[in-house]
């Protein structure tokens, strides 16, 4: 479901706004906490004559800091009857409080007709990467989810104007694509299995690519089976409902930086397969397609984006599921490129429909860059919690690339090591390599670096990345810019990445 909210940027002052909520910025200073309103001489004073006090004794009387986020309101009279009139910390003005911001607006704004804020007059000309951020926080911090039929929560407020002194150089359209991209993702990770199997996310690739000039192609069982795809068919194997591989292809007029090539995990459900999950596990396995929704995310935005370079998105998608025809412990597959695996683990799925794409990709794309995104592991989400994303990579300047975005976006990412000396855990007695670690006992089981270690074998050394979003691609509560569900994370940082 597309995000609700349409922001608009209008010229001040704040009065004349048709608004039923009215925020004022209040920022933190070394001198205390400064009220950001409409302009300043006589469209501040009649602001002040309207209100029970002055801006400084209200925020003095209220004990507010300015910190990101932090809020106040009351009822106040502007000369068309009562609205409401709240205080939004924003922190010092860096994109992170900004972002913080927006979020705590877009709730607080919930159920209201129409919200209008001065958060545009923090525009000094430098400040477009501040505002962007705003408004990823407004859209996002409104976004919701739900196939309730009754009982619905608070909408969405239908409008948020952003009054500035300039508002034609409001970044609304950056702010809108990148969030509209990341709602994207989300919808899709949390659109329950029963209603999503490989085919229903091929139905939706196809629409998204026609609404975004993408070209696509797919790959039905019987072509995975033609070309040599035996890992995704591996996996598959188990469902009634088949595997599938879709190419979505991102050709900007005059392209200006090289070829990159995205891959996502798209396992529409996983039970586990044979080496079945606990049924707590299980609960949130519609979201473990979370790599394939993030890609489609991205592949959406580009054009909007004015993204100068080619970007290739590969979505490898399968159910894990079990049944007489599933894969078992000790089977042996045949990936793209020629390679065998020993499928030690039926629940160690994911490294193995990427596996098949990356084969696919280094040696029919032969991309300037490879970067695979995957609820991978849970041994990520123990090391660096729910907050950040573990990033592997072969090449240093692509790491440090994506981590700078990653930081722009407040998607952390948190770089770990490819340590070879545990290459030879990957060593299988029958086949070319294990798709678990067989030695992991000896290294204090390093389940995170073991499977990244085997996605490395198919990168052909290109320069690669591997975002394991094990942790943050999901969320337990509402909570800033996030909703209970899937979150949608890493779609802003390699948007931001591709399009500068």
């Amino acid at each position: 479901m597309p995000i609700a909210t349409e922001i608009h940027a209008i010229p001040g002052p704040l009065v004349d706004s048709s608004a039923d909520l009215l925020a004022l910025p209040v920022r933190s200073t070394e001198d205390g906490p400064v009220v950001v309103t409409a302009g300043t001489g006589p469209e501040a004073d009649a602001l002040d004559a309207r209100l029970p006090a002055p801006l400084a004794e209200l925020v003095a009387h209220y004990g507010l800091k300015g910190k990101p986020g932090e809020k106040a309101d009351f009822p106040a009279d502007l000369g068309r009857g009562l609205v409401q009139l709240s205080f939004l910390g924003v922190g010092s003005g860096t994109p992170a409080d900004l972002r913080k911001a927006g979020a705590s607006f877009a709730r607080l704004a919930k159920g209201r007709t129409r919200a209008a804020t001065t958060v545009g007059f923090l525009d000094d000309g430098r400040a477009e990467d501040g505002l962007t951020a705003f408004i990823e926080g407004a859209l996002l911090g409104g976004y919701q989810f739900t196939m309730r039929s009754s009982a619905k929560p608070p909408e969405p407020v239908p409008a948020i104007e952003l009054v500035a002194e300039h508002p034609e150089r409001m970044p609304v359209q950056r702010g809108t694509a990148l969030a509209n991209a990341t709602a994207l993702a989300r919808d899709l990770t949390n659109t329950p299995s029963s209603r999503k199997d490989p085919e229903w996310l091929v139905s939706r690739a196809g629409a998204i690519a026609g609404e975004a000039g993408l070209d696509i192609s797919v790959w039905n069982e019987r072509e995975l089976e033609r070309d040599g795809f035996g890992a995704i068919l591996g996996v598959g194997g188990g469902s009634v409902r088949p595997p599938r591989l879709v190419r979505l292809d991102y050709t900007p007029e005059g392209p200006e930086s090289g070829h990159v090539v995205l891959i996502g995990k798209g396992i529409t459900f996983d039970t586990g397969g044979l080496s079945l999950k606990p049924n707590d596990n299980m609960k949130l396995m519609k979201t473990d397609m979370s790599g394939s929704a993030v890609v489609l995310g991205v592949l959406s935005a580009l054009g909007a984006l004015g993204t100068r370079t080619r970007v290739t998105g590969l979505l490898a998608l399968a159910e894990n599921a079990f049944s007489g025809s599933a894969q078992r412990p000790s089977d042996v597959v045949t990936t793209y490129g020629g390679r065998t695996v020993e499928v030690l683990n039926t629940d160690a799925e994911g490294r193995l429909v990427l596996a098949d794409a990356m084969d696919y990709a280094a040696a029919e794309l032969k991309p300037d860059a490879l970067v695979d995104v995957a609820t991978l592991t849970g041994a990520a989400k123990v090391a660096l919690g729910t907050g950040t994303g573990a990033l592997f990579s072969t090449d240093d300047a692509l790491a440090a690339a994506l981590t700078e975005a990653a930081e722009a976006s407040g998607e952390p990412l948190w770089r770990m090591p490819l340590v070879e000396e545990y290459r030879d855990t990957l060593d299988s007695t029958v086949a070319d390599l294990a798709n678990i670690g067989t030695r992991s006992k000896d290294y204090g089981s390093p389940g995170a670096t073991d499977a990244a270690m085997f996605l490395r074998e198919f990168t052909a050394g290109l320069p690669w990345a591997h975002l394991d979003i094990a942790g943050p691609g999901r969320s337990t509560s509402d909570e800033g810019l996030l909703t209970k569900g899937g979150t949608g994370f890493a779609t802003r940082s390699l948007l931001r990445w591709l399009a500068g």
